[in-house]
């Protein structure tokens, strides 16, 4: 049995008490901090929230994200096949944006590597441009020589890079850490 729940920001369908759920549908008039603070204080469910919204999204991607929010759907274009088919979509690791916050998460994207990881060296996988650069090279057959030769470092820092990459994801070798890298889509 399921029960209602509002608070001032978000309406909220609860399945059965004690079972943590899988999904959490919840509906709000407008996205915004107060609604990001009302589902901070929710269970966090197994495969995410999806978010009925009826009015506007004024609320941080990042946060949403963090929040695992996977999909939204607009009150104004809302259906019960639309809402099962998110429930379904959620369920199985995907999710579902209208494609207005989809631009905008996009946005939001270019912005944080243009203004944050690229200052610092940084890229959208927490690597450094040179420890992709290295990856690549290995990915593509070079040897620490060539590697080395290739991008103008010498053959301890291509080792080093190795070394704390392998160590910083638990990886065994080489090939795992090119594997790896290759499998996660940091190459």
């Amino acid at each position: 049995m399921s029960s209602i729940e509002k608070t001032a920001h978000l309406t909220l369908i609860r399945g059965e008490p004690g079972v943590r759920a899988d999904v959490v549908v919840t509906f709000a008039e407008t996205v915004n901090a107060a609604t990001m603070d009302a589902l901070r204080k929710l269970e966090r469910p197994a495969s995410g929230f999806i978010l009925v919204v009826g009015g506007r999204w004024h609320a941080d991607y990042s946060e949403a994200a963090d929040l695992r929010v996977r999909a939204v759907l607009w009150r104004s274009d809302f259906s019960r096949a639309k809402l099962v088919h998110a429930i379904r979509l959620v369920s199985d690791g995907g999710a579902q944006l209208p494609a207005s916050l989809q631009g905008g998460l996009l946005d939001h994207v270019y912005r944080v590597q243009r203004e944050i990881l690229a200052p610092r060296g940084l890229t959208s996988s927490g690597l450094s441009v040179r420890e992709i650069d290295v990856l690549r090279l290995a990915a593509d057959g070079y040897g620490i020589t060539e590697i080395s030769q290739e991008l103008s470092y010498s053959e301890r820092t291509i080792k080093n890079i190795f070394y704390g990459l392998m160590k910083q994801f638990n990886l065994r070798n080489r090939a795992h850490l090119v594997s790896y890298a290759i499998r996660s889509g940091v190459i």
